[in-house]
């Protein structure tokens, strides 16, 4: 697909969030409306591949649950291994589409490697996150930065007070969910690991407050310029601060590379390396 086509629908969710606008603008690139809206299906999610990790998979459980945020009360989808013992937790943050099947299925894979992972969804103050894709994206505008923070905090705590964790806490979010992992680590001293995959980075001058481990993964920096230009200061910064596990751009990656659900962005190659490596930083740092 043309790389500005992908350009454009990135400016959309991250920046304006007009649809009509955004579809005015592509079809001046496909040449009508008709061959525009043809290529939607391929630049949004199709969450009918979302479950690599089917919801009935015996080696582990699920359930939904509400927690005590910052703003009341938070909804969250609960994976865990079954069998018994004491497992590590992991809280996984969704990207600016809300709680959708791709990242409950992220929280099953971590489920089925021994973690009990909380996917939690940030869009609870609002309500929750609607079926529709488009009204989601609308949403994250209205959410407080500091309010998000606060609630992604008690989730951390949340983790630790469940049956059968064993005290420690790692966080890997996507995209918007990356940033959230990023502030996350500025405002919890006791998070032990974060894995970022292409999140926003805070001001390096923020690494000095950071105690976890942190990986950072980030799409080629030529195909995704705004987090290409940021990532190398808050990764020196971390690095100086001796909490830098580990900082890849993935060549030919784009933005949002490990959606399994969006043919326009999915990138095997760099989605199964980051994997491994989150996997690897969980596995030294949680047990």
């Amino acid at each position: 697909m043309d790389q500005k086509i992908i350009d454009l629908y990135d400016d959309y969710v991250h920046r304006h969030f007009d649809r009509r606008l955004f579809l005015d603008r592509l079809a001046k690139y496909t040449g009508s409306l008709t061959a525009a809206l043809s290529l939607l299906p391929l630049l949004q999610s199709n969450y009918a591949l979302a479950a690599t990790i089917a919801e009935d998979d015996a080696r582990i459980r699920t359930r939904r649950v509400t927690f005590p945020g910052a703003t009341g009360p938070v909804k969250a989808y609960l994976a865990e291994p079954t069998g018994g013992g004491r497992h590590a937790g992991i809280l996984v943050v969704h990207q600016n589409r809300g709680l959708n099947p791709h990242i409950e299925d992220i929280a099953r894979r971590l489920a089925v490697e021994g973690y009990i992972a909380v996917a939690v969804d940030f869009l609870s103050p609002l309500g929750g996150t609607p079926s529709d894709e488009n009204e989601a994206i609308q949403m994250f505008s209205k959410l407080d930065p500091t309010q998000t923070t606060a609630n992604a905090v008690a989730a951390v705590k949340y983790i630790r007070t469940l049956a059968g964790e064993n005290g420690k806490v790692g966080a890997v979010g996507f995209c918007w969910g990356g940033g959230v992992i990023n502030q996350l680590a500025v405002n919890d001293p006791t998070l032990d690991a974060g894995a970022v995959y292409y999140g926003t980075p805070p001001s390096p001058d923020q690494a000095t407050k950071v105690r976890a481990r942190m990986l950072l993964n980030y799409a080629d920096k030529d195909l995704d310029k705004r987090n290409g230009d940021l990532a190398p200061g808050w990764a020196d910064a971390l690095k100086a601060q001796g909490r830098l596990d580990g900082f890849y751009f993935y060549a030919g990656a784009q933005h949002a590379f490990n959606d399994d659900t969006n043919a326009a962005r999915y990138n095997k190659a760099a989605a199964d390396l980051a994997w491994g490596r989150t996997l690897a930083l969980f596995k030294q740092t949680l047990g």
